[in-house]
């Protein structure tokens, strides 16, 4: 559906106009240790796609003021030089006459002013329409890069959780791993324990070489949303972000498509569609326009002379084009665009259909997802219970290290789950906010 909405924004501002303009916001620089809100702000200055829809702004501010322009007054100056070979003549009482020189010169300057024109009237109409489309293809720009820059916030945050969760399992492995040899070099043990201590410490250590990978890639990620080189040094701030704070919203709220940027956009180009239809009938009315005119003129046989002797002529006047038949070209056109504005209504019931139902998914998603978060906030403080214990009952020597192991494993699994719950639940209510047209975009 966007796809289909930038097309026909295509075919009606050739139709019509063209674009609308917006000053560019003077780019912040991005401080080390960046909040969230100071990585929306620089985001929403920097980002690639901002910045071309506020050249777009630009580019069609200027179509706009070409296209007004047809109401000013038009200047033009034209000349002409020619060298008759053979000047002509007209018989006279049986003489032949010649009718002029051969050299003649003239300059025409002429001013022309419309007073009816359909296609000016069009222009005048339209570029309103012209530029709230392109206001709400920067609102929908704008809606989008808070969204991505949110989740990719959110997710870097999580893979530094999920980090540090990590290299704490490497402590108690390592902790581990020195227990055990120390059991099996006193012989309390044999050397099972210890090898599989270090097992698991070659694992956690694998795993934390990972999560660092893909944690470099999400900061490269989080530098494309916000327009920076990825050579760029960037750092984040995560101080008082709680997370856990965030997921809460209001699941009562209704849905309301007015609210949605996308229905705006359908709702503007069914505004510019009428317009059109509107223009395609205004071509039965007849073109009217003013003119004035001042020429000077020259003749002479020889064309060291030509300049010498100047006979001017000026005058004023009215032009008028009637536009009779034109085989139903223009009946067709008004068909044609009433057909479109037509199908443009059916392209908002489509979309307020396939909002519908994304505001289901984000609701249901939501719902599910904090079910799982609190499933999962649950078996953490569980796991991280029962391992407490085992480990108490291991050193006392009443439980086996394969236990303790099992126990250390479902701890770090039940932290993993609920970091991943937990983001889930935040981008989720992310896509709610966003189907619901509720994203605060800020300035």
């Amino acid at each position: 559906m966007r796809l289909r909405i930038k097309e026909m924004m295509t075919f009606l501002s050739l139709g019509c106009l063209s674009l609308g303009i917006s000053q560019a916001q003077q780019a912040p620089n991005l401080n080390s240790n960046a909040t969230l809100d100071e990585l929306i702000n620089y985001a929403l200055s920097n980002k690639i796609e901002l910045k071309q829809a506020q050249i777009d702004q630009e580019i069609g501010e200027r179509e706009i003021a070409s296209a007004l322009s047809g109401w000013y007054p038009q200047l033009n100056a034209s000349g002409n030089y020619t060298h008759n070979i053979q000047v002509p003549t007209i018989n006279m009482n049986g003489s032949n006459i010649p009718m002029g020189q051969k050299n003649t010169a003239s300059m025409v300057f002429q001013a022309e002013q419309a007073i009816i024109n359909p296609g000016l009237f069009q222009a005048s109409r339209a570029a309103q329409y012209i530029r709230q489309q392109n206001n709400l293809n920067v609102e929908d720009t704008r809606i989008n890069t808070i969204v991505d820059v949110s989740k990719a916030y959110y997710d870097i945050l999580t893979s530094e959780e999920q980090i540090n969760i990590i290299n704490e399992n490497i402590t108690r492995l390592k902790r581990q791993y020195t227990e055990a040899n120390a059991r099996y070099e006193t012989g309390l043990v044999d050397k099972t324990d210890y090898k599989r201590a270090q097992i698991s410490l070659n694992n956690a250590n694998a795993e934390l070489k990972t999560a660092s990978e893909f944690r470099k890639y999400k900061y490269d990620y989080l530098k494309t949303l916000l327009g920076m080189n990825a050579g760029n040094a960037i750092s984040l701030s995560f101080e008082n972000q709680n997370m856990e704070s965030n997921i809460l919203l209001d699941t009562t709220e209704i849905l309301q498509y007015a609210n949605r940027v996308e229905i705006k956009q359908l709702e503007n180009l069914q505004n510019i569609q009428k317009l059109n239809t509107q223009y395609q009938k205004w071509n039965y009315l007849p073109r009217l326009g003013a003119f004035a005119n001042y020429a000077l003129n020259y003749r002479n046989n020889e064309f060291g002379d030509l300049f010498k002797d100047n006979i001017p002529n000026s005058g004023v006047g009215l032009s008028l084009t009637i536009p009779i038949f034109q085989g139903t070209k223009r009946i067709q056109e008004v068909r044609k665009s009433e057909l479109q504005e037509a199908r443009i209504a059916l392209d908002i019931e489509n979309l307020e259909n396939q909002i519908g139902a994304q505001y289901s998914a984000a609701m249901a998603g939501y719902r599910a997802n904090m079910n799982e978060w609190r499933n999962a906030k649950e078996n953490m403080s569980l796991s991280e219970e029962v391992y407490n214990t085992i480990k108490l009952q291991y050193d006392a020597g009443v439980k086996t290290y394969l236990e303790l192991m099992t126990a250390e494993t479902d701890l770090k699994t039940s932290q993993l789950n609920y970091l991943n719950a937990l983001y889930a639940v935040l981008s989720s209510k992310l896509d709610i906010q966003k189907a619901l047209g509720t994203v605060e975009i800020k300035n």
